[in-house]
């Protein structure tokens, strides 16, 4: 008995702190396998994959230089096959790919941290899609002080996520709770309602998106919280896939949403070609309808060029579009910079 259990002890993994962030922003990850011939790292801190150097205990680790604060995805690489890290229970929200996650905090709070302010609630709800005929997910997110039989109507953003991740990414790697949470009490953005969709529609055609937004989202949203049901009081924004939704949902609705904010939009679908490329908008009057229209995208996102395309397109189409072109690729690094850039100018 005392030979077994002294087996299993041999057999037992050693308990392991990975990731671990030093007070210079360096950090030390760490991964065991006594049978593994190469460990190596792979982030979006990191120019390249870094190789991981094996203990006589079977333990891998690197400690990697000083990373500027910010929230990034890393995995490992086991053999050539990538995995997240064990140790680390800050998963990345996605249904294609399993990433862990390394918050490094700044000196002073970022803008996504979590502050001594007062803070806002998530809910997770579901209401029934008459567009896909299921019952589906959404969150949403309520500020400070919400009192849901109140007298206060309240602006909504709905928030989309990237193809492949999901209604949770958004508060999970974006953050946007505590976005709102530390803007709202500067007082620099207005309370509001963020309901975050799960925007897969697949095997469905993705304009059965855009119709179970305007037909089920909203009027789900609005039956059952106290909204301004006006389109000064409708934002739309997302991010990638969901940025592309998003001008499809926002420009083909404008009545609808009174502002629509695209961060990196992937446009190459049949739904975008379909809505643009023959458009003829009536500039004046979406000009009026529009209280805001914003395109985002980072210099080395590949999406670049074709952001660029289609800012020149709504240019030529005599759209008020107003962009916002800053360093970086198309991450959730990002995608938290252009939330911020975005919550400031709502419902203004």
């Amino acid at each position: 008995m005392l030979s077994s259990l002294t087996t299993l002890a041999q057999q037992r993994p050693p308990a392991i702190s990975s990731p671990d962030v030093h007070p210079d922003h360096s950090v030390t990850f760490r991964y065991f396998s006594r049978n593994a011939k190469k460990v190596m790292i792979s982030g979006e801190f990191l120019k390249a994959p870094v190789a991981m150097t094996k203990d006589t205990s079977g333990i891998w680790s690197v400690t990697v230089p000083p990373v500027k604060p910010d929230i990034y995805p890393y995995s490992f690489m086991v053999d050539s096959v990538s995995l997240a890290d064990p140790n680390n229970t800050y998963i990345f929200a996605n249904e294609r790919f399993k990433r862990s996650i390394v918050d490094i905090p700044g000196d002073q709070p970022l803008v996504h941290s979590l502050q001594n302010v007062p803070h806002g609630k998530i809910s997770y709800r579901y209401y029934k899609s008459g567009t896909l005929g299921t019952m589906r997910q959404l969150l949403v997110y309520t500020p400070s002080g919400f009192n849901p039989n109140g007298k206060t109507n309240y602006p909504v953003l709905y928030l989309i996520h990237g193809g492949s991740d999901t209604e949770e990414t958004w508060t999970k790697v974006g953050r946007a709770n505590l976005i709102a949470d530390n803007l709202i009490a500067q007082g620099k953005a207005k309370p509001m309602l963020i309901v975050m969709p799960y925007g897969n529609v697949r095997p469905a055609p993705m304009p059965d998106f855009t119709k179970d937004m305007v037909n089920d989202i909203v009027p789900f949203v609005e039956a059952n919280y106290p909204v301004i049901k006006e389109s000064k009081g409708r934002a739309v924004a997302g991010f990638s896939v969901g940025g592309g939704q998003t001008l499809n949902i926002g420009l083909t609705n404008p009545s609808t949403f009174a502002y629509v904010c695209a961060y990196a939009p992937y446009t190459a679908t049949d739904e975008f070609k379909t809505n643009f490329t023959n458009w003829s908008p009536n500039a004046e009057q979406m000009n009026k309808q529009l209280k805001l229209f914003t395109i985002s995208v980072g210099t080395e996102d590949f999406l670049y060029e074709p952001v660029k395309q289609n800012i020149a397109m709504f240019n030529e189409k005599k759209i008020n579009v107003k962009p916002l072109i800053v360093p970086g690729g198309h991450t959730w690094m990002n995608c938290k910079l252009y939330l911020a850039d975005t919550l400031p100018h709502l419902f203004r």
